[in-house]
């Protein structure tokens, strides 16, 4: 039951920050670099990652503006929608997602535990997913106590809660990393990082070109702030798609520096990291910071699919 009273500021505030571990590699060594890890994936137990930072002050608004119901989108595996679900059990907020599928889907590990918190699950056909941005097809989901939080979490009031993870760092890096996929964490990051700090972001989606114009319509000052860039070459296949390669490689990572990894995001993007190390990309002596966005409760769909 979601009977709990509105959350205040103070325990939304409450959650974080998350810890910095040091890596340590041969190529790191070989190049001079150093790099650390911010492991927003142990941010909290259950809402982890850019998923907690991208929800912050969607909960703060609606604790701000009287909305009582959070409602969002997804697909069956969906980080963002696990993640909502969790935070309205956590701060007594009725939850609604809509779900790209079918129903059968709803007995998986993801959408098993939202269903626990008290998140109602709606399934629609993909053509109407699709529609997801419309204004005339979402009409149908609003109401005077509903806040509607777009796929993934990105939207503007995003921003604010990404941008305060540099300021949990108690140094500037040279080179921020980051997986990508909606824009959304990286839009917050722009917002956050320092003047002479630059970034990465790695796609982890094929055709992702349109990833910055996502980034500037979120954070309009992100077109005329310098220091960002989008690696477009290491999806690996697409959005979540890897190949045994891959994964073989984020295995054998993990076991040599006790940083876990999964496939879809984090892994591939320390990846992509480690290619653009390798092909001298980045400068000899970085001291490099990777946001770890969490999602490791993936790994647990992966393994019902057959995919691991």
């Amino acid at each position: 039951m979601q009977a709990n009273p509105s959350p205040s500021a103070f325990e939304i505030s409450a959650i974080g920050p998350s810890p910095l571990q040091a890596i340590h590699h041969p190529l790191l060594a070989n190049d001079g670099v150093e790099l650390w890890c911010k492991r927003d994936d142990l941010i909290h137990p259950l809402i982890s990652g850019n998923k907690w930072r991208k929800l912050k002050y969607h909960l703060h608004h609606a604790r701000e503006h009287g909305k009582r119901h959070l409602l969002s989108f997804g697909g069956a595996y969906s980080n963002h929608i696990h993640a909502l679900a969790a935070a309205g059990h956590q701060f007594g907020l009725r939850t609604t997602g809509i779900i790209r599928g079918e129903s059968d889907s709803v007995s998986n590990s993801t959408l098993s535990d939202a269903r626990r918190w008290g998140m109602d699950l709606v399934f629609v056909d993909r053509q109407s997913y699709r529609r997801r941005q419309e204004p005339e097809w979402l009409a149908q989901f609003e109401a005077a106590d509903t806040l509607i939080v777009p796929e993934g979490g990105s939207s503007p009031l995003a921003i604010p809660g990404v941008a305060e993870l540099v300021t949990e760092l108690p140094f500037s890096p040279d080179l921020w990393v980051l997986p990508c996929a909606s824009g959304g964490t990286l839009a917050g990051l722009i917002a956050g990082k320092r003047e002479s700090e630059q970034i990465l972001a790695i796609a982890v989606l094929k055709g992702g070109n349109f990833i910055a114009d996502e980034v500037r319509r979120l954070y309009p000052a992100a077109a005329t702030t310098p220091g960002w860039q989008i690696a477009l070459d290491h999806h690996d296949g697409g959005y979540a798609k890897f190949s045994p390669a891959l994964w073989q490689w984020v295995q054998a990572f993990s076991a040599e520096t006790g940083l876990p990894l999964e496939p879809i995001y984090s892994g591939k993007a320390m990846y992509g990291l480690f290619r653009e190390l390798a092909a001298g990309r980045v400068a000899p002596g970085s001291r490099i910071v990777f946001i770890h966005t969490g999602g490791m409760q993936g790994l647990a769909g992966l393994r019902e699919q057959g995919r691991l």
